[in-house]
């Protein structure tokens, strides 16, 4: 630390804890016999096993936890410490002002639902337009609704073993009754922050913020059994240095569904110096055994995406300074009526990525009150990304829909290194609009090239990109179709005998530059034109 700055937020924290347990032992404040909590907190401590909880992992402590939280928010706030020790518990109750501290060696471990039953999922008029999940809150292991100036920190755990993932031999099931499905879930919060703690097999969501605003995620490690992190309908976000491991799902996605039962958009959200990835056994990554998932163990999903809960769109995204490892590439997807706005990517390194790099969707699910019209997409930066081991079948896709292009999109300063092996068979490959589908980057097949497909857009400038394979593939480097106006510029490709390196179809207003062996041209309209 140098002289003179401040220490960082949590070791204030850690050390305001540490000046206050010695005078709350002194005050009865560990005296685990007394189990009223009366005159067991000081300075706002309120020690768990005060008011009777044993963590033992044999006894069901959810009641003491609550009468904990209570007693701090009655008290007009305070600090809930978990000394070391395996705590058994359905849902736990979060309260406004109140913070929950997890110590070296504590755990909070959910039951199943035989031992004890999760707060019932609340009546949700809105939930035809998303899954079970998506649209309730309360069956969780944490919960909280309506509260702010609250945080979830310390350096132990939260382990969801008893959650269900609602999804069994690959088929999407509702959670049976009396079970919970989120490790923790928030619904219209603000002020909230989660902090330095881990969390294992998180159930459905291992964390679930639905209209939460001023919300900061900093420091966690996720290695769970679904989705890492959704971030639905939030304002003013911050994700930062967090590790997620999710083979079965996304490990950081953004949402904007309309389980709130309105329009609201994701915005101000800021992701950087993460680390995705869907390729390790569960659990090994916080046990630091980093075990490879052998073939056939999940789908190695663990991206960062936006959607597939689109219809309040996502507006003024950063993501910076991430690593992608062993899963999905980036994926942006509006389909549902949203607009995508405003979005900058930047230093991003991408290794063994199972399908797409870059997938950029403007589709028509329509998923909404009143069959809403598609959206947009415009204003998207992408640079400084290096891509290795990408899967040979797809290169990057950016496809629209007839009469709803993709707009505004820049690509620069990156580098891919694709798998290859594509035959003349797949070059000529044309692939379905499939307006309605689900938007994942195999939703159209093999493509028809192993750079970038582009169709359906306007205004895209691709420069200062080297696109290669590792094996000789006969596809374009580029295929592009129904796109007006387009740079591509400074692009480095090797041209196999008989493969041309761009593919052009009702195309116009597309200027080649400086990308030898291509010659430098303006198309001004083609219906079909290749290099």
């Amino acid at each position: 630390m140098r002289f003179g700055s401040s220490p960082p937020l949590s070791l204030c924290a850690a050390l305001l804890l540490t000046s206050l347990w010695p005078q709350a032992e002194e005050q009865g404040g560990t005296d685990h016999s007394a189990h009223t909590g009366e005159s067991q907190q000081a300075g706002g401590i309120f020690d768990v096993r005060s008011f009777g909880a044993t963590g033992n992992g044999k006894s069901l402590d959810v009641v003491a936890i609550n009468s904990a939280i209570d007693a701090a928010g009655s008290a007009g706030g305070g600090t809930v410490r978990f000394p070391p020790g395996r705590y058994l518990s359905s849902s736990i109750r979060l309260r406004s002002n109140v913070g929950l501290y997890l110590e070296h060696g504590a755990t909070i471990e959910a039951v199943d639902r035989t031992q004890a039953a999760y707060d019932a999922p609340e009546p949700n008029a809105w939930s035809a337009y998303q899954d079970f999940g998506h649209s309730h809150w309360r069956n969780s292991l944490i919960w909280g609704e309506d509260v702010g100036n609250v945080s979830i920190a310390g350096p132990g755990q939260i382990y969801g073993k008893g959650l269900s993932r609602g999804l069994e031999e690959g088929t999407y099931k509702d959670p049976p009754a009396g079970a919970g499905n989120k490790a923790i879930s928030l619904k219209n919060c603000h002020n909230i922050t989660l902090r330095d703690f881990s969390i294992l097999h998180g159930g459905h969501f291992a964390i679930l913020a639905t209209g939460t605003d001023n919300l900061t995620i900093d420091n966690l490690r996720i290695d769970t059994n679904r989705d890492g992190m959704d971030i639905d309908c939030c304002h003013n976000v911050r994700i930062s240095n967090c590790s997620v491991n999710s083979p079965w799902d996304d490990g950081i996605c953004l949402k904007s569904s309309y389980g709130l039962g309105r329009v609201r958009a994701t915005e101000n959200v800021t992701i950087d110096n993460c680390y995705v990835t869907g390729g390790y056994i569960e659990g090994t990554l916080l046990d630091g055994t980093f075990q490879r998932a052998p073939a056939g163990y999940a789908g190695y999903t663990g991206r960062i995406k936006f959607g597939t809960e689109s219809n309040g769109g996502f507006r003024n995204i950063a993501i910076s300074n991430c690593v992608f490892e062993e899963c999905g590439g980036l994926a942006i997807e509006t389909v549902d009526g949203g607009v995508i706005e405003d979005i900058t990517v930047n230093n991003i390194a991408m290794r063994n990525i199972v399908n797409s790099p870059v997938f950029i969707r403007l589709g028509n699910r329509a998923r909404g009150p009143d069959k809403p019209l598609p959206g947009s997409i415009r204003r998207i930066n992408i640079s400084n990304i290096v891509v290795s081991g990408a899967h040979r079948q797809l290169g990057s896709i950016l496809s629209g829909i007839p009469g709803w292009p993709i707009e505004q999109v820049r690509f620069s300063n990156m580098q891919i290194l694709q798998e290859g092996g594509g035959t003349a068979s797949d070059a000529a490959i044309r692939p379905p609009e499939n307006e309605t589908d689900y938007p994942e980057p195999n939703m159209f097949g093999t493509m028809p090239s192993y750079g970038f497909f582009i169709r359906h857009a306007r205004k895209i400038d691709l420069r200062d990109i080297d696109v290669r394979t590792e094996k000789k593939d006969l596809r374009p480097a580029f295929v592009i179709e129904d796109v007006q106006g387009a740079d591509v510029d400074h692009v480095l490709w090797t041209r196999l005998p008989g493969a041309p390196l761009i593919l052009m179809r009702d195309v116009s207003g597309i200027s080649i530059r400086l990308s030898p062996p291509v010659p430098d041209v303006r198309v001004e309209q083609a219906e079909e034109k290749q290099y």
